[in-house]
């Protein structure tokens, strides 16, 4: 009798604290946009027969139960926490680096030979039809090993840009992994998200410039400045955890030059910076406004020199850096554009010809670049 009694117990503590979540998920209003994890929710779907013999309805359903769990942020933090003291070192795909620092988790066996090639021989033809010059930008685990967990293992990004620098030629490329590596004690890279910070790319400008045009406008480190001091990046969105903010700097000096910068053909600013990003979780939408399908910069300089930019977010705080060696600049993301490229691009070609410029970085670019000639 008492093992029947303890079971009816347990039974009604469980399907009452169900209920509990039940009566509060049918209470809370559905959530829109999650400010912690910087993405849109998933809403509840439409019912319809088809879709639930197909299994498309119970999937969709599922994520929308799971996007909108009542506390979900607080549940996130109270496994993260357990995790912890449990010894885990690596959390919904995010490593628990010394001294602070999350680092995305990028495993050997998700990029293979076959897709390094497949984008590779992609690069190559825009190269050759554009004379472009490409920048693929190691992520913070190829760069800040020591900070990974000990034995973690990662995707080893020297084999595709040893790859990339064959096939483009290395008059085309950009050696930014040597450089990275020779400041890596320095903050290059967000404790707290997946971008490298200002400081990062402005060595990576360096580099590009003196290639370009034999010189470089000079960026001291100690002339930055900070636009915030709270910032928690992605990184942190996925592991929820308490710890303190991080500092987003610029150089100053980029946001005092005469510029007109078009967004998406339509919205029109004069700097390339957007203060009211710092108001919200996506602090790093301060660079550029964001991710834009399309930006046109005419920048005030009155060179003659026009540069064309394919880019993944990584571009967003390296950009302000070159604009005065231009005097027009054109931007796209192909995550958001769906047009024939070189078609798009020879419509603002102009007669003695421009720069183009490929950046991302290494995953993004294995992930994401694509494009309809």
């Amino acid at each position: 009798m008492g093992d029947k009694r303890s079971a009816f117990f347990t039974i009604v503590v469980i399907g009452a604290i169900i209920g509990v979540f039940a009566v509060a998920d049918l209470i809370q209003e559905d959530r829109l946009f999650s400010q912690t994890e910087n993405r849109v929710l998933a809403a509840r779907p439409g019912f319809s027969w088809e879709g639930l013999l197909r299994g498309d309805y119970a999937e969709a359903y599922e994520a929308y139960l799971t996007d909108q769990f009542v506390s979900r942020d607080k549940w996130i933090a109270i496994k993260t926490n357990m995790d912890i003291a449990l010894q885990k070192k690596e959390i919904r795909g995010v490593y628990l680096g010394a001294d602070g620092y999350l680092i995305e988790q990028h495993l050997p066996e998700a990029y293979s030979a076959i897709q390094e090639a497949k984008k590779i021989a992609l690069l190559e033809r825009l190269v050759w039809e554009w004379d472009a010059m490409v920048m693929l930008v190691p992520t913070a685990d190829n760069i800040l090993t020591d900070k990974l967990p000990a034995y973690a293992p990662y995707y080893d990004q020297t084999r595709l840009l040893r790859q990339v620098k064959s096939q483009v030629g290395p008059e085309h490329y950009v050696d930014v992994y040597s450089v990275l590596q020779e400041h890596a004690h320095e903050e290059i890279y967000y404790r707290t998200d997946h971008h490298w910070t200002t400081l990062g790319a402005a060595y990576a400008y360096r580099a590009w410039a003196e290639g370009r045009f034999g010189e470089a406008i000079d960026y001291k480190k100690e002339d930055m400045e900070a636009v915030t001091e709270d910032f928690l990046g992605t990184l942190h969105s996925k592991v929820n955890l308490d710890m303190p903010g991080e500092a987003i700097y610029y150089f100053p000096d980029t946001d005092r030059r005469p510029m007109k910068v078009t967004y998406d053909l339509k919205d029109t600013r004069y700097n390339c910076y957007e203060e009211s990003y710092l108001e919200t979780k996506n602090k790093y939408g301060f660079f550029l406004d964001d991710n834009h399908g399309f930006v046109e910069i005419a920048t005030g300089y009155r060179n003659g020199r026009t540069l064309f930019v394919i880019k993944d977010s990584y571009a967003n705080c390296f950009l302000p850096l070159l604009l005065p060696h231009y005097e027009k600049v054109y931007v796209i993301d192909l995550r958001y554009f769906n047009g024939r490229l070189f078609r798009f691009m020879e419509g603002y070609e102009p007669e003695e010809g421009m720069d183009v410029l490929v950046l991302y970085n290494c995953i993004h670019f294995l992930e994401d670049f694509a494009y309809v000639e």
